[in-house]
């Protein structure tokens, strides 16, 4: 598809227009026509299921913002978004955003850690959050708060920014070409994972004396936990069979119930992958990538380096090691899932649908509408097979003005449990507390994907709304970013 002919959606007048361009890409997404408010609404309903108590349909997804202090506490920048995630109304905080669990795991420099000397820290963020949501909600009923544990693996880089430290767990073809590594690039040890399952152990025992509801064991967006589930080609006990590939989930939950009695305990998955995409160079000029294409892999076919993928055609999903994998969470008693897909390094159109690509994507292969509905059927299939987990969707941020519709739909149906809101969070935090209690919908801080949320990283820049939100558009974060963009 020819990006320059992908429609904007800002420029749809109304929710009528939306469902016919729809009917015009022949996507298949739930879209109601009018918005209850109130206890009507479907997105006002309490969840109910596993022990777990939610007090209503709305969740903020982690989001990392690249603004800790270098020893991993946070900044008075990561206080105020987890204050904006308060203020949201949602009432389940999947995670905050990424913490690591040792330093050598840490995705930049600047991301939050869990260690002693962050303890007080970790809790400061909890409780500004808690407080905020008291404020604008008037109660704390039902709320829910996680926090995300993760080790970057592959995309460690915890001491220099742009001075990758990865952490892999086997060779890549593609995925080791794109971080140069050598052929004798050494792999995690057993032993090197076992000390990782014990720092997540650690991590989790924190997170229960801070009060925290729940934990997110990360297994998405290529980290580590991701990364241990495609890592067929790995021999030993945590690669090959699918039970050696779950080993590592396994074994985290295992000590967490131990160490961390009454802790409950989530997964953000990446529901399937993709082959590594990159812009098309025939079609890349300076300051303007081409729009992506897979990069050459048929002569990896079988395909054995990705998960929820077709082995004979890795830009398709597969499920079937996918529902394996929600079935395993149901026998280790984990209720809350997060359902995203592929990876922001190297499929980011799969993993967070946009128009416009960071600074270093590719313009959108499709219309990023196919992206959602994609992710969102997905998700229907997840939920409709095990309905006693709790399930989150996720890549709604792309729909702006009409998200609320959707949504609606979707938790109406069953599409989902609880609609997962990312990036437009940063820039519209009470965007569906809004919705459900009838105030002005403000349509000029709706996310237009822009995604310098994501440039502003890759440059070593905090990451935050630089268009809508003032408190990044007047810093002097947002005056470097440009002079990132204009190198492009």
């Amino acid at each position: 598809m020819n990006p320059d002919e992908i429609l904007r959606l800002g420029s749809l007048r109304d929710v009528n227009h939306f469902a016919e361009h729809l009917a015009a890409l022949r996507l298949t997404i739930p879209c109601d026509r009018e918005l209850l408010r109130g206890a009507e609404s479907p997105l006002a309903r309490t969840i109910v299921r596993g022990g777990i108590r939610i007090g209503n349909r709305f969740a903020v997804n982690p989001m990392e913002g690249w603004d800790g202090t270098p020893d991993g506490n946070p900044s008075e920048h990561t206080l105020r978004r987890w204050q904006r995630f308060g203020r949201s109304g949602a009432k389940l905080i999947w995670g905050g955003e990424a913490v690591a669990v040792c330093h050598e795991g840490r995705a930049n420099p600047n991301q939050l850690l869990a260690a002693p000397h962050t303890q007080a820290g970790l809790a400061s963020l909890k409780a500004a959050l808690v407080a905020e949501h008291r404020q604008v909600s008037g109660s704390d009923d039902g709320l829910l708060i996680g926090l995300q544990l993760t080790h970057s693996g592959r995309y460690s880089c915890p001491n220099q920014k742009g001075r990758p430290e990865p952490r892999i767990l086997y060779r890549h073809p593609l995925l080791d070409r794109r971080l140069n590594l050598p052929p004798d690039f050494p792999l995690l040890t057993d032993a090197e994972i076992e000390k990782i399952i014990e720092q997540f152990h650690a991590a989790a025992v924190m997170a229960r004396e801070l009060g925290f509801d729940f934990v997110d064991i990360k297994h998405c967006h290529g980290y580590l936990g991701h990364e241990f589930l495609s890592a067929h080609s790995r021999e030993g006990k945590y690669g090959g069979s699918f039970e050696n590939r779950t080993r590592f989930l396994r074994e985290v939950v295992e000590g967490i119930r131990a160490a961390a009695r009454g802790l409950q305990i989530g997964v953000r998955l990446s529901a399937f992958d993709a082959v590594p995409y990159r812009p098309d160079p025939a079609h890349s000029t300076p300051g303007k990538p081409g729009p992506g294409i897979p990069e050459e892999h048929k002569h990896l076919i079988p395909y054995r380096w990705g998960f929820g993928v077709d082995q004979n055609d890795p830009t398709r999903p597969d499920l079937i090691e996918t529902m394996r994998f929600f079935g395993l969470l149901e026998e280790l008693g984990i209720s809350l899932v997060n359902v995203t897909a592929g990876s922001p390094y190297y499929c980011p159109h799969i993993q967070r649908p946009a128009f416009y690509p960071p600074s270093d994507g590719y313009r959108p292969p499709e219309d990023p509408l196919v992206g959602v509905a994609r992710q969102m059927e997905v998700t229907r299939q997840l939920n409709e097979r095990f309905p006693e987990l709790i399930v989150v969707g996720t890549a709604y941020s792309y729909l702006q003005d009409f998200l609320p519709q959707v949504a609606q739909a979707a938790v109406a149906l069953g599409w989902a449990d609880s609609v997962g809101l990312g990036r437009v969070v940063l820039s519209y935090p009470e965007m569906l507390s809004d919705v459900l209690n009838g105030r002005t919908f403000q349509h000029k801080l709706v996310c237009r994907t822009f995604s310098d949320c994501t440039t502003a990283p890759r440059n070593g820049l905090p990451s935050g709304c630089y268009p809508l939100d003032a408190y990044y558009k007047k810093s002097a974060s947002a005056e470097l970013l440009k002079v990132a963009k204009a190198r492009r």
